[in-house]
């Protein structure tokens, strides 16, 4: 008798949970060169041992993309995009647990980078396994695209795709992220914003002095301060002008969308430990600003001494490091010529701007295939129907391996509302994880299926 799908996954589930284990207790951080290659040679071993695929390592100016074609009789193809790095595990002191030793408590399992984005990278391979345990033959060509800088800025993704544009084509792709609301649905994702990465810096004396020179030097700390309060008001206007200038208004359909998309402000709130949303804001036009309007925020702020008691110092350097989440219609680039034209109209001519990454936000339409595809397979395996969000509100390299090149990408996932993504004690659930191995199982049938339906060639 041959085995469902779900019953072969159920019975390797102990092999899958043990691969995410061991990749989760890899430390792959990008930003500081830590287990990188040991994360190449983890992958090359789950391709050669379970996958039986031919796996290749596509060096660029970084780390190298892995990349896998799974190839199958059949005019489709479906890709996956994901990344093996993850965010340093900073402030360790905060962990209940060791960030790269995966651990479990109450049905759930902490690591660093086992949401962001080890547990979505794992299920997947996890479902090709399983799916060729039942048939070695795929319905429909696969690619794994694997990058290694996404925590950093995806700063090579670019020109791998430039370089490699035969590689990366497909008729949809799946994105490297997905997510459960406060109620346990399903969120599906059709797009990012970009994003403008910079540090501001300002610089005083050539050395910190006694804080008694307050009186006749200029401190770089508070030079930066009145700098960055020239950039947004009290009420979030960004004040930059031109900022707005190429912002493309969502269409009536999108608002619909918008209509439709379930935020539970409560419950945000309470999980939060938060009072109100900015300006007050609630329903659509709380949600429109959520996922529709462009941002100015400030990451982080370092000047003189922040340590234990008092040191009355005058600090010679300030910095600050800000994000721009940007909308479709704006440039990165344009976008940091118009803040560099800001500060000096402002008279900051002294103030350094650092640029630190750059992307392009990305949208993909609801009536695409793979869109169709992965709202039926969602619906048909859980209780409620997803909530798909018209366009999360984070940012990914999407626009430069999908929409750039004419391919749909949506995303789904393992995570949840509280997984902790870039913060300590980050997690999935478990029965999340093994979820999602059959839900991509299915998708990989039900979207060449549709496209077969569709007629498309």
């Amino acid at each position: 008798m041959v085995k469902t799908m779900n019953e072969i996954i159920y019975e390797n589930r102990n092999l899958y949970k043990q691969w995410l284990i061991d990749f989760c207790s890899i430390p792959s951080v990008a930003a500081q060169n830590r287990g990188m290659e040991e994360s190449r040679v983890f992958l090359q071993h789950l391709f050669d041992t379970y996958i039986n695929e031919k796996v290749e390592f596509i060096e660029t100016s970084g780390y190298p993309v892995v990349y896998s074609h799974i190839e199958a009789d059949s005019p489709y193809t479906i890709s996956f995009y994901n990344h093996y790095d993850v965010q340093p595990e900073d402030p360790i002191e905060l962990w209940h647990s060791p960030p790269f030793e995966a651990t479990e408590r109450d049905g759930k399992i902490y690591a660093r980078g086992i949401a962001d984005n080890k547990g979505n990278l794992i299920a997947r391979l996890a479902a090709v396994h399983a799916m060729k345990q039942q048939n070695p033959n795929l319905p429909i060509n696969v690619k794994f695209i694997f990058e290694g800088e996404e925590e950093i800025g995806s700063i090579n993704l670019a020109e791998f795709a430039e370089n490699h544009a035969d590689k990366i084509q497909s008729d949809g792709n799946v994105w490297e992220f997905g997510y459960r609301d406060v109620d346990g649905r399903l969120q599906v994702s059709l797009g990012v914003k970009g994003m403008l990465y910079v540090e501001l810096s300002a610089e005083g004396a050539n050395t910190d002095l006694h804080s008694a020179n307050a009186t006749i030097i200029e401190s770089p700390a508070w030079r930066l301060l009145f700098a960055l309060t020239s950039l947004k008001d009290q009420n979030d206007r960004i004040l930059i002008p031109g900022f707005y200038d190429d912002v493309i208004d969502p269409t009536s359909e999108e608002i619909e969308s918008l209509n439709r998309y379930l935020f539970d402000e409560e419950a945000n709130k309470e999980q939060l430990g938060i009072a109100r949303f900015v300006n007050d804001l609630t329903g659509l036009s709380l949600k429109k600003k959520h996922l529709f309007e462009p941002t100015c925020n400030i990451c982080g702020i370092n000047s003189g001494y922040t340590g234990e008691g008092s040191k009355t110092v005058l600090p010679n350097h300030a910095f600050a490091k800000l994000d721009f989440r940007l909308v479709p219609g704006q440039d990165p680039n344009r976008i940091l010529k118009q803040l560099r034209e800001h500060l000096d109209n402002q008279g900051f001519h002294d103030i350094k701007i650092k640029e630190m990454s750059g992307a392009y936000a990305a949208r993909t339409h609801p009536n695409e295939a793979i869109v169709e595809a992965v709202i039926e397979t969602v619906t048909a395996s859980e209780e409620m129907a997803p909530n798909i969000v018209p366009n999360t509100p984070g940012t990914g390299p999407m626009y430069d391996l999908c929409q750039r090149y004419g391919i749909p990408s949506v995303s789904f996932g393992v995570g949840h509302y509280a997984s902790n993504n870039h913060a300590p004690n980050e997690n999935i659930r478990e029965q999340d994880f093994y979820k999602h191995i059959e839900q991509v199982a299915d998708l990989i049938v039900r979207f060449e299926q549709k496209l077969a339906s569709k007629g498309v060639e």
